[in-house]
């Protein structure tokens, strides 16, 4: 099978392209992406999904086509781009699929499509995206949806995974880890909102799972880990598979909220991208809890537990010395 992946050069990209490539003689890959790959370049091809003619011509022999191509940081500048990128990039793929008679998609969406603080919501829960990247996404989906009423033989996948984690990611949970294992964590809040993850070894064992099984039809899944921690047992856990006693100070979410902003305006008046600002305080203490009945009652079996995806993470990168020094950003 010849797959194409779009923007597969960061973090869950190229743990895919390296869980699919132990198998050559099932799957051929190819990625384009606007930056090459520090692991997979050999199989990348420097492209952008909103070019029509480069993506009518990269996806030629493809069998599927899984997109990961986005605009996903908090701070994109301007706000155009998450549109430009997460939803026209949608649709020059999707026409340049029909081009080339490509009729299997995976799309990676997000949780982000449901808002904040919604009570443990499933795929058909109302969405209520709270920001431009959550607004662009769902808007992709839409693309999709009207799609598939006039492509009806297509098989179309989507995944909203989660927040994403694993080993050399350098986002929110890696920032989190990070300042939990220093011993100098600050916790905003009471510590019992409960927080959603996903392992990526998980995740693109998911994805595997859909090229050789979800073949037909529109398909939605969300994707987490269960059970999920409250941010207490995760400290908890982290000071466990580290071996030492971690302390946490909390503060009362009216004080994060006000460093939160001082940072927004630090980082306007810099014009500097830093790592705490309003919104991420705001995620840090919402409630993120999502229903993942569907995922893990189709037949797939998440090859780790959320704690052995946690403690690999933290002895690949607090524990035991680094083989190199590449990581990837995200949030």
């Amino acid at each position: 099978m010849k797959i194409a992946l779009i923007g597969a050069s960061g973090f869950v990209g190229t743990r895919i392209i390296n869980l699919l490539k132990d198998e050559p003689d099932r799957y051929e890959c190819k990625n384009i992406d606007l930056l090459p790959s520090h692991f997979f370049n050999d199989l990348t091809v420097i492209g952008d999904v909103r070019e029509q003619e480069q993506m009518d011509r990269e996806l030629a022999g493809a069998d599927l086509v899984i997109l990961l191509a986005a605009q996903h940081r908090d701070d994109v500048t301007p706000t155009s781009l998450y549109y430009e990128t997460n939803v026209g990039g949608m649709e020059v793929t999707l026409r340049a699929m029909e081009k080339n008679g490509i009729r299997r998609i995976i799309f990676f969406s997000s949780v982000a499509v449901y808002g904040l603080n919604k009570k443990n919501p499933d795929e058909n829960h109302p969405k209520d995206p709270f920001n431009h990247y959550g607004k662009s996404k769902w808007q992709a989906e839409q693309v999709l949806e009207r799609w598939y009423e006039s492509h009806p033989g297509w098989n179309i996948d989507i995944i909203r995974p989660t927040v994403i984690f694993g080993e050399r990611n350098r986002g929110n949970v890696y920032n989190l880890l990070r300042q939990i294992s220093s011993g100098r964590f600050l916790m905003v809040g009471s510590g019992e909102n409960r927080k959603s993850m996903a392992y990526v070894g998980n995740v693109v064992a998911f994805i595997k799972y859909m090229i050789d099984n979800i073949t037909e039809g529109y398909n939605v899944f969300n994707y987490i880990d269960k059970p999920d921690n409250n941010m207490n047992q995760l400290v908890s856990h982290v000071s466990k598979v580290l071996g030492k006693q971690i302390p946490a100070t909390h503060f009362p979410l009216w004080m994060g909220m006000l460093g939160g902003y001082c940072f927004d305006l630090l980082a306007m008046l810099t014009g500097k991208k830093l790592t705490i600002s309003s919104v991420r305080v705001k995620k840090f203490c919402a409630t993120t809890e999502f229903d993942a009945t569907k995922v893990h009652s189709c037949g797939f079996k998440a090859p780790y537990t959320l704690d052995e995806g946690l403690a690999r993470t933290l002895e690949f990168e607090f524990v035991h010395p680094r083989p190199d020094e590449i990581t990837f950003k995200s949030e």
